[in-house]
């Protein structure tokens, strides 16, 4: 592979940030690694595996230089750092991100940014429910979508030169409008999060099922709400908070299917619930035949799992 970016700058080290130093450093498409983590721990472990070529203390530190800086921290802290890093950027440099709302940190960011800076916001479309810098692995991003909301005028070189460093990691790169992005976003995630944090919520307050038969006796679709359930806290709270009038928007319109299943099965409509549960079977052949995921039993998760604590 051709080298990208002379310097990349990954500030925070957790999954996505770790994924990407591999993966890089996999393909040859960074000349240098910078990183930064705002915890002492995180930036050991980092320099400990080797996951950067350099482990800064500061992210004013980290970007100097850098050709290319990665904002991989939670939505909510974007504002702060880029306050931090603005000063720091060198003239000529892209910046993105990996957060999975684009609209409020468009907001939050591109006002930190001096004029010869390029902001492109992106999102991967890819994760696990691991953390940390041990959590990353190089084929994460393999035939995953990674979307970008590029501000308008801005250059098509850069935006062509970030498209070439994703699909070189094994993404599948799409454009699209912030607004329109975090709408998508709360009907294929966001909303899916929340209702799965729910479910999980729900079974720990039923008085009338204690905890071990809940972990006992877990079928596959309860351990499926576990998992999504186990993601990092920080960053869904922050998802929730800026992203809040899609994912309320969508929220209510599954609250009125949810009456309308209810009122079905109450009712005893099988002729509904057959008909509905087909059109949503129909869904996810869809997600397989387009590569999005497996019918393998395990949904790939345990060959994820491995990669992740290797």
């Amino acid at each position: 592979m051709t080298q990208v970016y002379n310097r990349v700058a990954l500030i925070g080290l957790g999954l996505i940030a770790s994924s990407m130093a591999h993966a890089m450093r996999a393909q040859g498409l960074a000349g240098e690694i910078v990183g930064h983590a705002k915890s002492a721990e995180t930036r050991a472990v980092a320099l400990e595996i080797g996951l950067c070529d350099r482990v800064c203390a500061t992210a004013a530190e980290a970007v100097q230089g850098a050709d290319l800086v990665v904002l991989a921290v939670p939505v909510g802290a974007m504002a702060a750092l880029a306050a931090e890093i603005g000063p720091h950027l060198a003239p000529g440099a892209t910046v993105t991100d990996v957060g999975s709302v684009k609209q409020a940190v468009i907001a939050a960011v591109a006002p930190c940014l001096h004029p010869g800076v390029t902001f492109i916001p992106g999102h991967p479309m890819a994760g696990t429910e691991y953390s940390g810098p041990r959590s990353g692995f190089a084929t994460l991003f393999q035939n995953r979508w990674w979307l970008l909301t590029p501000l308008p005028d801005t250059e098509p070189s850069k935006i062509n030169q970030l498209r070439s460093l994703l699909e070189a990691m094994g993404a599948r790169v799409d454009t699209m409008e912030a607004d329109h992005h975090d709408l998508v976003l709360a009907v294929v995630s966001h909303t899916p999060h929340l209702i799965a944090y729910t479910m999980v919520g729900v079974a720990d307050h039923l008085a009338q099922v204690s905890n071990s038969e809940v972990i006992q006796y877990s079928a596959t679709g309860f351990r499926d709400f576990t998992r999504i359930a186990a993601s990092d806290p920080t960053m869904w709270r922050d998802v929730f908070l800026t992203n809040k009038d899609a994912v309320l928007d969508v929220l209510g319109r599954f609250t009125e299917e949810l009456f309308a299943l209810q009122r079905a099965i109450r009712m005893g409509d099988g002729d509904l619930l057959h008909a509905y549960f087909t059109r949503t079977r129909a869904i996810r052949r869809g997600i397989i035949e387009a590569g999005q995921d497996t019918s393998a039993p395990d949904f790939g998760r345990v060959a994820a799992a491995k990669a992740a604590g290797s």
